[in-house]
């Protein structure tokens, strides 16, 4: 009875830190793109800037969707790895209680 719940709990930290790393490496990686698409923007518009000194030409960056994504991911994760911290605990605790009385 313990050990499936053990292993259960301790499964289920273990795909939810995984997740989370993955989150992590997904938005790193939105933000880096993101940054060099403002760069490469930023780029364009003074060549433009420099080409026509009389009109001002801006467009307001976007993050990707894809940045939203990942932070709702990542704080659905954060709640999974915390509800399998709880079973672990759980589980010690009945182990514990399991042993103090046998003894």
């Amino acid at each position: 009875m313990i050990s499936p719940a053990l292993n259960s709990g301790v499964q289920g930290f273990q795909r939810a830190n995984a997740e989370i790393s993955e989150s992590s490496r997904n938005i790193n990686r939105a933000a880096q793109e993101q940054q060099a698409q403002q760069n490469n923007q930023i780029d364009r518009d003074q060549n433009l800037e420099a080409a026509r000194t009389d009109e001002a030409i801006t467009q307001p960056a976007q993050p990707p969707a894809k940045i939203d994504e990942e932070l709702v991911n990542l704080k659905v994760e954060q709640f999974n790895a915390q509800a399998n911290v709880s079973t672990i605990q759980t589980a010690d605790e009945v182990l514990g209680t399991l042993i103090d009385v046998r003894v």
